[in-house]
């Protein structure tokens, strides 16, 4: 367990009726791979404050990487209106790229990940899924413009987030990010 999660298991244990611990634990088991955990906190954290963007963006999230990506866009559009200065916003706005992508609707992706990109241009991951949903596109030389820019933002990145699949990734979400990204030109 990491200190991350015993800190936010303490902040639960304080006090279990803190929206923003278990916000902040469904993120912690989210990012671990524990989509049920992460489901079953967000919600809880729903329940106790239902315009809490912190506890929507986790609970679309845990939806989108447990396969349900439809439902997790959902919950994504709702946490983006809640508070569109929330300091969340650029993770929720390249979810949103992810969910469509997700759900194979790359156009959607595109344009999402643009949207992303011209509010917050230096928030790295967003190139990656904008080169991977061009790549299923087609668009090969915006992909690989898109590819280049997240390579050049963040290098270290690629080895963590492509090269390795993270634990909040399905298998096969993983492959299927990897296949847009090969069509996008990249080599690994």
């Amino acid at each position: 367990m990491s200190s991350t999660e015993l800190l936010a298991r303490r902040a639960v244990a304080l006090d279990g009726a803190d929206a923003g611990a278990r916000a902040c634990l469904a993120m912690v088991l989210m990012r671990r791979g524990d989509h049920e955990g992460a489901l079953a906190e967000a919600e809880r954290a729903l329940s106790l404050a239902p315009n809490l963007p912190a506890a929507g963006g986790t609970l679309g999230a845990a939806l989108m990487f447990s396969g349900r990506p439809k439902e997790g866009l959902a919950a994504l559009e709702r946490s983006i209106r809640l508070d569109p200065r929330d300091p969340g916003q650029p993770l929720r706005l390249m979810r949103m790229a992810v969910g469509f992508y997700y759900s194979r609707e790359y156009a959607a992706a595109v344009e999402a990940a643009k949207r992303a990109i011209r509010s917050y241009p230096d928030f790295p991951a967003t190139y990656r899924w904008l080169a991977a949903a061009l790549g299923q596109l087609g668009r090969i030389d915006e992909a690989k413009e898109a590819l280049e820019k997240a390579i050049t933002m963040r290098p270290g990145w690629l080895d963590m987030y492509v090269r390795g699949r993270v634990p909040w990734m399905r298998p096969e979400d993983h492959v299927h990010m990897l296949e847009g990204l090969r069509k996008a030109g990249w080599q690994g």
